[in-house]
C-alpha cells in the first residue's frame, strides 16, 4: 500500500547498499574514479575513510561492480580476524587449493596464496582485495596484511589492497609497529557528507530510481528540516526520509511536510535533539512571544 500510495516500485530510502542507487556526488564520484585508476596501476595500498553513514560500503560495492572482467576480486566485509584466519578467508575468496584438514602455518598459507595469485596473473587478470570496516582490524592482522604486498613479480605486485574504514583507522595506522604499512598507502581518499545543493538531487535521484514519476514529493520546508537534522549524512537521510514518507502515508497525504520530517527525526535516536536544546528553544519562543505581545499592547495604548 505504501508503494502504491507514492507510485514507487520499491522503497527508495532503504539503507541496504544497493549499487543501483549509487549517487554520483562530487566526493563519491572523485573517490570512485581514483579507485578505478589506482586499481589498474596495481601499486601499494589504497585507503578510503569516512564517518559512519557516508557511503563507504556502497562505494566499495560500486567499485567491485565497475571493475572489468579482467579483475579477480576478493571481498572481506568483516576483517576482525587473526592473521591466519585472514589468509584463510583470502584463500577461499581467490579459490586457492589448500590441503584438507591441514594445520597450515602462516608461511605455508602465504606460499599457497602466492601460487594461486600467479595462476590468476597467468590467466591475464589482476587481483584486487577489498576490506571493509578495517578500523576494527587488530594491529597484528594489519601487519600480516602488509606481507601480502610483498608478493610480486619482477614487473608488478600480485595483489592490490583497498581498505575502507572509519576515521579511527588513521589513529591505528599511526601505531609504530605498522608504520611500514602506512608508508605503502599510495592513494588516500576521505568521504564527507553531501553538500547542501547535493541533498536535493540525492533525494530526487533515489525517488526516480525507485520509479517515482510525480513532482516534488518533499516540500521545501521538509527538505530544510531534513538537511538540518541529518547533517546531510546519506544513511541518516535515508532513515529519516523513509520514516517521514511513512508518516505522510499514515495521514493519507501525497506530500511529505516539515512536520513529517520533524516527527521522523524526533523518533530516531541519531537525530533526536537533546532535551536542553528543546528547553532553550521553548524559552526563546516564550521570550519572543512575550516581547511581541508587549509591543502590541504598547501600540494599542
Amino acid at each position: 500500500m505504501y508503494l502504491q500510495h507514492f507510485g514507487v516500485r520499491e522503497f527508495p530510502f532503504s539503507i541496504t547498499p544497493d549499487t543501483s542507487y549509487f549517487f554520483s556526488s562530487e566526493g563519491a564520484q572523485d573517490a570512485l574514479s581514483t579507485l578505478l585508476v589506482a586499481a589498474r596501476t596495481g601499486e601499494g595500498f589504497i585507503k578510503v575513510t569516512g564517518e559512519v553513514g557516508t557511503g563507504k560500503t556502497l562505494l566499495c560495492r560500486k567499485l567491485m561492480a565497475s571493475l572489468e572482467k579482467d579483475f579477480k576480486i576478493g571481498y572481506i566485509p568483516n576483517p576482525y580476524l587473526e592473521p591466519r584466519t585472514l589468509f584463510l578467508e583470502l584463500a577461499s575468496e581467490l579459490g586457492a587449493e589448500l590441503p584438507p584438514d591441514a594445520q597450515l602455518d602462516q608461511h605455508q598459507l602465504l606460499k599457497a596464496l602466492t601460487e594461486r595469485l600467479l595462476e590468476i596473473i597467468r590467466e591475464g587478470k589482476r587481483v584486487v582485495l577489498c576490506l571493509d570496516e578495517v578500523q576494527a582490524m587488530p594491529i597484528e592482522t594489519l601487519e600480516a596484511l602488509r606481507l601480502l604486498t610483498n608478493l610480486e613479480t619482477e614487473k608488478r605486485k600480485l595483489l592490490q589492497v583497498i581498505i575502507f574504514g572509519q576515521p579511527e583507522l588513521e589513529e591505528k595506522l599511526n601505531h609504530p609497529s605498522i608504520r611500514q604499512l602506512k608508508q605503502r598507502i599510495t592513494f588516500d581518499f576521505h568521504l564527507t557528507s553531501l553538500s547542501r545543493d547535493e541533498l536535493d538531487f540525492y533525494v530526487h535521484h533515489r525517488l526516480m530510481v525507485a520509479g517515482f514519476q510525480g513532482g516534488r514529493l518533499f516540500t521545501p520546508m521538509a527538505m530544510w528540516m531534513l538537511q538540518r537534522r541529518t547533517k546531510r549524512v546519506p544513511r541518516l537521510v535515508n532513515i529519516i526520509a523513509h520514516k517521514a514518507m511513512l508518516a505522510a502515508y499514515g495521514q493519507g497525504k501525497k506530500k511529505v511536510s516539515f512536520f513529517d520530517v520533524l516527527a521522523a527525526a524526533n523518533d530516531t535516536a541519531s537525530t533526536r535533539q537533546p532535551r536542553w536544546i528543546k528547553n532553550v528553544k521553548l524559552a526563546l519562543m516564550i521570550l519572543i512571544g512575550g516581547g511581541l505581545a508587549g509591543m502590541g499592547w504598547v501600540w494599542l495604548q
